[in-house]
């Protein structure tokens, strides 16, 4: 999981501008009243125990678990596609980053010998051939980082940052490396993995992550007064875009093909692990959903697709080309899910849409009520579908008990152990219910 503004903003004007050349206008609930919708709602409720009966204790029971586990341990970390669904099953050519890993090392010279454990970040540029060797400084915040920016001219910077919340200390990995290269550092080290961001008009130094424990070492270190060298080498280089691909399968909807119930996840992982829980989860619930419905005989009347998108760690960039190349349709996307926090035991939805698509939302979140899985909150955006894309159609995500979501994350922890299929029957199941429904109702959601 990662983001990127700029590319954000970008494709919200190209969307727009599709937009503005589109003159049909879908039917919605717009004048429709609550009481109608939620007793429409209601009669959904036996399909909604078959799909729950189906997931959690039938045939299909530990399935979503069971292909997760091939398809970890067959493609390991460098994820390449889906098997055929018995579906419209296609690929969408998009271009994505080709940042390759070379050697690295790094060593910590005084106040001690010591080696440190270090991961590039993705699209860091390396080190001279013979690495570089200076004193570190480390810092907790980007304000103490300027208030010490006279000091910082030759160093490493290493942060040593407190983790408040992903959207907050994210920040560090994506822009530090920039943000230390503006007061004159020669490379930046933080405790985060992942893809960075180079900012245009400033000088592009090393970057790469370390261990929490070795950042807190090294703080204890220059609170003590010691000064702290490090030698860091990085073979780290970036080659011209490649070709990949979005994989796409869907249920052509009865009776409006044109509109479009979008489920996600991302194919791609970060090169630690397998790649099982970012976001091999969420690939397989939105592979599952479509299957549970197909095996219950279900057609539903607007197209229900899967995409399983290509370089997301990037920075959603097979999501980005996917809109681009769709923005003639956009106005006939009526719901956006996708599934990237991890397929731990799910508590709801997080949505983000209109006040009126909420409360259609919440109706259709009752039909979960036997799995104890109601829950409608705020913030529905994620990477590949964040929130410039909710100007346009309302989005939702998987919410769940993600409390060990960072134990994990870009690590080589994220395996097969980190899962757990009963968990994962859940998920598929809220996947499908809410697709399958929000994808048959009369209307469609109010913008």
């Amino acid at each position: 999981m990662c983001q990127n503004s700029i590319s954000q903003v970008l494709l919200t004007l190209l969307i727009l501008c599709g937009l503005l050349q589109c003159d049909s206008r879908p039917h919605s609930y717009d004048s429709k009243p609550l009481s109608e919708i939620s007793k429409e709602v209601s009669k959904y409720s036996d399909i909604a125990h078959q799909i729950i009966n189906l997931a959690v204790y039938g045939k299909a029971q530990n399935r979503s678990d069971e292909r997760l586990a091939e398809f970890t341990d067959t493609i390991g970390n460098r994820v390449s596609g889906s098997k055929n669904l018995d579906l419209n099953v296609h690929l969408e050519l998009v271009k994505i980053p080709h940042w390759v890993r070379g050697e690295e090392s790094a060593v910590m010279l005084l106040p001690r010998n010591h080696t440190l454990a270090i991961l590039g970040l993705g699209s860091s540029v390396g080190t001279p051939p013979g690495g570089i060797e200076a004193e570190a400084m480390v810092v907790e915040s980007f304000e103490e980082l300027k208030k010490r920016a006279s000091e910082a001219k030759g160093k490493i910077v290493v942060y040593n940052q407190p983790f408040v919340s992903y959207g907050e200390t994210v920040t560090y990995r994506a822009s530090g490396a920039s943000e230390a290269a503006k007061v004159g550092a020669v490379a930046s080290l933080h405790p985060h993995t992942g893809w960075q961001w180079y900012q245009p008009g400033v000088a592009q130094i090393p970057t790469a992550c370390i261990t929490v424990e070795d950042a807190q070492m090294m703080a204890r270190m220059a609170c003590r007064g010691q000064r702290i060298v490090v030698r860091l080498t990085m073979r780290d280089q970036t080659l011209p875009d490649v070709d990949s691909y979005n994989t796409l399968a869907e249920i052509t909807g009865s009776e409006h093909p044109e509109q479009v119930v979008l489920l996600s996840g991302h194919l791609d992982s970060w090169d630690m692990g397998q790649g099982a829980m970012d976001d091999g989860g969420g690939v397989t619930i939105s592979w599952e959903a479509l299957s549970l419905i197909r095996d219950l005989g279900l057609r539903p009347k607007r197209t229900l697709r899967t995409v399983l998108w290509s370089a997301e760690e990037p920075g959603g960039v097979g999501a980005a080309q996917y809109f681009q190349q769709h923005k003639a349709n956009i106005s006939n996307f009526n719901l956006v899910m996708e599934s990237d926090l991890g397929t731990f035991s799910p508590l709801g939805l997080q949505f983000t849409g209109s006040d009126e698509a909420r409360a259609i939302m919440k109706e259709v979140m009752k039909l979960l009520a036997t799995i104890n899985v109601t829950s409608l909150e705020e913030h529905g955006e994620g990477t590949d579908v964040n929130s410039v894309h909710y100007v346009f159609f309302p989005g939702a995500s998987l919410h769940t008990a993600d409390q060990r979501y960072f134990w994990f994350h870009h690590s080589d922890s994220d395996t097969m152990s980190v899962q757990n299929p009963e968990e994962m029957n859940l998920c598929s199941t809220v996947w499908a219910v809410v697709a399958y429904v929000v994808t048959d109702l009369d209307g469609m959601l109010t913008r």
